[in-house]
């Protein structure tokens, strides 16, 4: 992944990825994405990767890297560029199934201590502020990630990662210096639409839309 600062896109859980490979292939059509974060519906593997098969290509083809949330295991037979754990113990046993061909990203990181750890255990970049779907989407206060991403983007040369729960965080987000500002899975449901929301976070980072 880039240095500069970039956006990194969330979908919905999908089940039908076919349906919506045209708002993915708007959504991407411009500069500013870096990556997206594939959530699939719950499915046998094969499914999981049949589903991921028909809408990686449709990123990938504009230089946008897919990374899957969870499932590591199928991350190189689905031909995506990563995954992506939610947690220290999920990430410690995933990496070895990612690296050093793919990009192995570490979220979930509830502490300092957390974030350093994935660190030393191969992360290949930290996410910071993203919903514990675990726990009713949870997320920590929206200070607190404001201060973990500037201490790591001040410390550390591994990427980060600023999670915006609405445009209305983007800005503060990108003042942290964090490298990527991931936009969740609300930006499908915008009644502008997804690539006016990007292109307006995307000028929000003076990037290109």
């Amino acid at each position: 992944m880039s240095q500069t600062q970039r956006l990194y896109l969330v979908t919905p859980a999908l089940d039908d990825p076919a349906a919506f490979a045209p708002q993915l292939e708007a959504a991407v059509a411009g500069a500013a994405s870096a990556a997206v974060l594939l959530r699939l519906g719950a499915a046998d593997e094969r499914t999981l990767i049949n589903r991921a098969k028909a809408i990686v290509p449709v990123a990938q083809r504009r230089d946008v890297a897919v990374l899957l949330d969870g499932h590591p295991e199928i991350a190189a037979r689905a031909g995506a560029d990563g995954a992506h754990l939610f947690g220290t113990e999920a990430f410690a046993a995933a990496v070895a199934l990612l690296k050093p061909d793919r990009i192995a990203g570490a979220g979930g990181l509830f502490s300092r201590h957390d974030a350093m750890l994935a660190a030393e255990t191969g992360a290949d970049y930290v996410m910071f502020g993203e919903p514990d779907r675990k726990r009713g989407g949870r997320r920590p206060p929206f200070a607190d990630v404001v201060e973990r991403l500037t201490w790591w983007a001040d410390l550390f040369e591994i990427p980060c990662v600023g999670y915006a729960a609405g445009l209305d965080e983007v800005a503060p987000l990108a003042q942290t210096g964090a490298e990527f500002v991931a936009l969740g899975e609300w930006i499908w449901t915008q009644p502008q639409g997804a690539a006016a929301t990007i292109a307006a976070a995307a000028k929000t980072l003076g990037a290109p839309d």
